[in-house]
């Protein structure tokens, strides 16, 4: 068995087509179109590349998107000030908050300070909140997007068992809730880089999302023959490689399908961006 790679970067662009076509074509959007815009506090290097291929996702689709690059020094009133400028602004439909921040400032204060009504990457409290009570509202962009994957290659995911490596409220605790919402109705397993028996638990897995961020610490001899594996791992090797969570070339042997890294899951981190900034346009402009 050779697992079939999973093109999120195929995927990805056929949703940014239809968002597209959307905000193109739907009568709300003669008024303006959608519009992002991203905070990002200094310079790390990730953060800037990130940010640029957001901006530029944003213009392939339709969107306008508007960068808030505040420096390093920026203190958490001034932060805070600059979201509370967005939350009241008429034209801003979505808000997204690049992190990591600075340390000197607090992530939660910040999230906290966001309006939950344009919380496009669905990290307030609020929105994670909606969440875990199965109402309506933005999703984490990432797990989102692994949904949409899972959907999208037609994997039947009532009664499976989903193994979730990783606890961030990012991605791991969200993602569990994701699978386990009505409709998807999986048996869920959330585990980390610390539970004991990991291979023998991935072993049972029919579907395997890993996001821990260890490099390539998922070996293939711990695939269930036939799994579905996604891998939302991103890691930088000393030679500069980028590998994933998951040892690709072992795991492809034994899963049905799998995520490549990179043109996995991060396209479709970024479509999910850009849907949920449509979407909270459109309830505005409705």
């Amino acid at each position: 068995m050779v697992g079939k790679q999973i093109s999120g970067k195929d995927i990805a662009k056929q949703l940014r087509d239809r968002l597209r076509h959307q905000v193109l074509n739907e009568d709300c959007f003669r008024k303006r179109p959608p519009k992002l815009a991203a905070v990002m506090v200094g310079d790390y290097p990730p953060s800037k590349i990130y940010v640029s291929a957001k901006q530029k996702a944003c213009q392939e689709a339709g969107i306008d998107s508007e960068l808030y690059h505040l420096p390093s020094s920026t203190s958490q009133l001034q932060l805070v000030e600059c979201l509370d400028f967005l939350k009241n602004s008429p034209t801003v439909d979505g808000i997204l908050l690049q992190l990591p921040l600075p340390s000197h400032l607090s992530e939660s204060a910040a999230l906290l300070a966001m309006d939950p009504e344009k919380d496009v990457d669905g990290l307030h409290p609020i929105s994670l909140g909606k969440l875990l009570s199965g109402q309506p509202g933005f999703r984490p962009c990432t797990p989102a997007g692994v949904m949409h994957l899972l959907d999208t290659i037609g994997v039947d995911l009532p009664g499976k068992h989903a193994l979730v490596i990783g606890r961030s409220f990012i991605v791991g605790k969200p993602m569990a809730l994701l699978l386990m919402e009505k409709g998807a109705d999986c048996t869920v397993t959330l585990a980390h880089s610390q539970t004991q028996n990991l291979p023998e638990l991935c072993l049972s897995a029919d579907i395997l999302v890993a996001a821990l961020g260890k490099p390539e610490w998922i070996q293939g001899s711990w695939i269930k023959p036939g799994a579905v594996v996604i891998d939302v791992g991103i890691n930088r090797l000393p030679n500069g490689k980028i590998v994933g969570d998951v040892s690709f070339s072992e795991a492809c042997k034994r899963a049905s399908a799998i995520t490549p890294v990179p043109g996995g899951v991060g396209p479709m981190t970024i479509a999910m961006l850009l849907k949920n900034t449509v979407d909270s346009a459109k309830k505005r402009l409705a």
